[in-house]
């Protein structure tokens, strides 16, 4: 008797299997939400890094016209 129990699988009632499938949903949903938030931090970081391009640019053309401002004074 002992022996046959051993070989019998789990009986799986409805409510554990309606728990297992709900539990599958919700991890391919925060999957799904953790790859949209790694694609989401890339396009922070290129935006940050095109903002410190255009800032340093804006900052090199000041200095570039003060620049040329001291050299046409001087004689």
């Amino acid at each position: 008797m002992t022996e046959l129990r051993s070989r019998v699988e789990p009986f799986a009632c409805a409510p554990g299997l309606r728990l297992e499938s709900h539990e599958k949903v919700a991890k391919l949903q925060f999957d799904a939400l953790n790859d949209r938030f790694q694609r989401l931090e890339m396009l922070m970081e290129r935006l940050e890094r095109r903002l410190w391009l255009a800032v340093y640019g804006v900052a090199g053309v000041i200095l570039a016209e003060a620049f040329q401002k001291f050299m046409n004074l001087t004689p």
